[in-house]
């Protein structure tokens, strides 16, 4: 971390004694607090999260900015304001960064936004849900999440439950690839599709234990390989969704974002939002449920990490 960093960086006290003596610590993102669920459900979630990530062994270390401080660690007070704050918090990815702490506002921390906190702060593994990526309709429209351009320079590896199914997952893929990003599958072959446990497409790698991961992360730290890794987590059976149905849903909540102009920071919750609608509830359930498994990975990754260092 460049020196000039820390007078920008407030690390929380239990996470900074857990990074000194080297403890598993878990980053955790905060734009799916205040732009990906409603309230109060958003609350209930990261708290759960966080508690899911203590029973498994590990430190967690909401990521966000709080009056223009960079934050690794959040108090149950702070989570709870982002929760009630809701999208009046400024959706903050690697560009948002310089203005929302130079003006001393409050951001949201986006998956990218996060792991640069998290490299600052010297934490190695992040949980998020889903991660971003090359949108679908991308030769009229290129936009393409700046989650991939960061996995491709920034030392964190990220748990997800693959990438977020409103997406195109192929070109995302192919994006990956082209910067270098191994995308692992956690005891599975084929890439889950965040609401389903599979899709069409394979992963580079399979992993099977924690501990595979882990010794993977750092031979590749030790050999200087710069970027990150994703770790893509199935969502449990259980809390699955059918795929031909999601994709349907899918479908329509697209064509009403295009028939209502909603373009940029806006699609992604706007989509959710049309989802859970369309599900009744089925899908935000499921949303929790992949959150919280994929924290427990990460924990269990970031214990098998802090043996290896």
């Amino acid at each position: 971390m460049p020196l000039s960093a820390n007078r920008y960086l407030d690390i929380a006290p239990e996470v900074s004694r857990a990074l000194r003596d080297g403890e598993p610590v878990v980053a955790l993102e905060s734009t799916i607090i205040s732009h990906g669920m409603p309230h109060p459900e958003n609350v209930e979630m990261a708290l759960r999260v966080e508690r899911t990530v203590r029973d498994s062994g590990a430190v967690p270390a909401t990521i966000a900015i709080l009056g223009g401080r960079l934050k690794a660690g959040l108090t149950t007070d702070e989570i709870r304001r982002f929760g009630e704050r809701g999208q009046a918090i400024i959706k903050t990815s690697r560009r948002d960064i310089p203005f929302v702490v130079s003006r001393g506002e409050d951001g949201a921390t986006t998956v990218a936004a996060s792991m640069i906190v998290a490299a600052m702060a010297g934490i190695r593994v992040f949980a998020t849900g889903g991660i971003g990526g090359v949108h679908r309709g991308v030769n009229e429209t290129m936009d393409i999440s700046a989650d991939l351009e960061e996995l491709a320079r920034t030392d964190v590896a990220v748990v997800c439950a693959g990438v977020k199914s409103v997406l195109d997952i192929g070109r995302t893929l192919e994006y990956l690839e082209t910067k270098g990003v191994p995308v692992v599958g956690y005891c599975t072959d084929d890439l889950p599709a965040f609401f389903s446990a599979s899709s069409s497409f394979r992963v580079d790698y399979r992993a099977d234990t924690p501990a595979d991961i882990a010794a993977a992360l750092q031979a590749k730290r030790d050999m200087g390989l710069s970027g990150g890794m994703v770790i893509a987590n199935p969502i449990p059976d259980a809390h699955a969704l059918d795929s031909g149905e999601i994709d349907a849903v899918i479908a329509d909540a697209i064509a009403d974002m295009e028939e209502l102009g909603v373009t940029g920071k806006d699609t992604t919750p706007f989509l959710l939002a049309r989802i859970a609608e369309r599900t009744e509830g089925r899908s935000l359930d499921a949303n929790i449920e992949l959150v919280v498994n994929n924290a427990r990975l990460a924990a269990e990754i970031a214990a098998a990490l802090s043996t290896q260092q």
